[in-house]
């Protein structure tokens, strides 16, 4: 393939808005994200995958005791966790061996929301060259601002680190190498596109059968169907139970427990369950049947709803818009501000491109507003939903009763609570909450708060030594948001029933922080500030 020089690209009619347009969304988005971070809202997944290329790039690849903690053995066994664990019998995510080098030079947990604007925002360059494919110059740009200004794209970017980032530019090299008809990056890109995680493959699936049916390319399309289909059936029978039985576990049996009556099913028993009750299938779609729609038209609002009359839409949308669909006990798969909505949205894009490219007389003005108006109301949505919290000091997180955060209040108890962890040593073990452990992910041993024990390098049983409370959310003038108050009365039972034991003290209470220390003998002034912020939490414990 024979590269185009720089000067190429840069003197191609549209390049200079489409990147501009990519400029604004990576500034604003990554400010939003950062901003979310450093106010403490960062969430568990987030700590999970950072502690997973900490450790990779230490030479313990896809380790993670906070992966331990998450696993069917821990949530469902109550066994002990611990940090040799491998991630990939969770989610088979081997591409972040393209990332580990750039994590080697920036070890922190801000090197991955980096990575995943710049991984959202480079895709809508490559959507401007495969829309400038077919269409002309202002179509093309139009659809680029669908793309930066789609609700299901600005919510999970903004979001915890996940693996769907790779999503959109694998997608979209792919189906620009398709329209190029460079056979060799098509096929690369696919390979790329199955390493993201493994049931990326559903989303090929659907392209594939686009090519066979539209009869563009059928020898490759039946390929990348056989393939695709393949390698999910391979690596989640095969391949993963070599690791753990979490995906069955703890993901199948509990998403799609409607279908299956067994708690530990494979992928092929799974597929033959939905296929075989179709009647089951109708059912879960009209379960709770509004909020369904809702997603679905929220997916095809910045795309002024030409997706639903198209047909290449319909075609390579229906299989990953299926599986979404049909988890009734996961309702963050039909939420439009979570990452799930990054398998679908590209091949909405290249849908309406391909839409476009058969009514280019259909752009007119009046469309055109409609079409801006479109995604003006995507944006608005976008703040409204306040999208994993990112946009709390602009969106209220209720009207009725009226609840709001201000930035300078959390920031505040954000600098306090930095300032009670910077007294736990960086080779200490930890169990904290799930928004604090994103900021002590790079470490070998933390867990999940209540849990006190793990299991170390040995298999041996230890105690954790410090544990983290954060009971400010409960102190009355600052409750303003959702508190998983089952794992805080955990925590503060532990904190309880260990200073009657005289095996932990507490070493710091700061802004309504608790740090708990193994060992230790609490200094007068710091059990009482403990036993005046006991008796304030205590109501609200109920």
């Amino acid at each position: 393939m024979k590269f185009k020089p720089l000067d190429y690209f840069r003197n191609q009619p549209g390049w200079r808005q489409a990147a501009i347009l990519a400029a604004i969304f990576f500034a604003v988005v990554l400010t939003f994200s950062l901003i979310r971070y450093y106010s403490f809202l960062a969430t568990y997944d987030h700590g999970l995958f950072n502690q997973v290329f900490w450790n990779s790039v230490r030479g313990n690849l896809f380790e993670s005791s906070l992966s331990s903690a998450a696993s069917s053995d821990s949530l469902i066994d109550r066994k002990l966790s611990y940090p040799f664990y491998i991630h990939l019998g969770q989610h088979f995510v081997i591409d972040f061996v393209l990332w580990m080098p750039i994590y080697a030079l920036f070890q922190s947990s801000v090197t991955l929301i980096v990575l995943q604007v710049a991984l959202i925002a480079a895709a809508g360059i490559v959507l401007y060259f495969l829309a400038r494919h077919y269409l002309s110059v202002p179509v093309s740009i139009a659809i680029v601002a669908s793309y930066y200004g789609a609700n299901g794209i600005i919510g999970p970017t903004v979001s915890n680190f996940y693996e769907h980032c790779q999503l959109p530019l694998f997608l979209f090299s792919l189906l620009l190498a398709l329209e190029k008809q460079k056979w060799v990056w098509f096929w690369i890109f696919a390979a790329l596109t199955l390493g993201i995680r493994e049931e990326t493959g559903i989303s090929l699936f659907g392209i594939g059968a686009y090519l066979i049916v539209s009869r563009r390319h059928p020898r490759s399309g039946i390929i990348l169907c056989l393939v695709s289909f393949s390698y999910v059936a391979l690596i989640t029978n095969t391949v993963m139970p070599l690791f753990s039985d979490d995906n069955s576990r703890l993901y199948l049996a509990s998403y799609f427990k409607k279908f299956l009556k067994t708690e530990n099913p494979s992928t092929l028993e799974l597929l033959w369950a939905i296929v075989s009750q179709p009647q089951i299938i109708i059912k879960v779609l009209f379960t709770d049947f509004f909020r369904r729609l809702r997603f679905i038209l929220g997916l095809w609002l910045p795309l002024a709803f030409i997706p639903a009359i198209s047909l290449p839409a319909w075609i390579m949308s229906s299989f990953p818009l299926l599986v979404l669909l049909l988890q009734v006990a996961n309702k963050a798969a039909t939420s439009i501000n979570t990452r799930y909505t990054l398998g679908v949205i590209p091949l909405l894009m290249y849908a309406v491109i391909l839409w476009w490219s058969k009514h280019p007389e259909k752009f007119k003005p009046r469309l055109h507003r409609f079409w801006m108006g479109c995604i003006g109301l995507s944006l608005l949505f976008t703040l409204t939903s306040n999208p994993d919290r990112a946009l709390y000091f602009l969106s209220p997180y209720s009207f009725n009763p009226f609840v709001y955060q201000s930035l300078t209040e959390q920031l505040t108890h954000a600098a306090n609570l930095q300032t009670v962890l910077k007294l736990i040593p960086q080779d200490a073990s930890v169990s904290t909450s799930g928004y604090i452990v994103p900021h002590l992910s790079n470490r070998r041993n933390i867990i999940r708060l209540e849990v006190m024990q793990m299991l170390d390098e040995n298999r041996k049983v230890v105690d954790i030594d410090f544990a983290v409370l954060d009971l400010w959310q409960l102190q009355q003038h600052n409750l303003k948001m959702p508190v998983d108050r089952g794992r805080i009365r955990g925590g503060v039972r532990f904190t309880d029933e260990s200073l009657r034991q005289g095996t932990y003290g507490i070493a710091k209470v700061l802004d309504g922080v608790v740090l708990v220390q193994k060992g230790i003998t609490s200094q007068p002034e710091v059990l009482a500030a403990w036993s005046k912020l006991r008796q304030e939490i205590e109501p609200l414990m109920k």
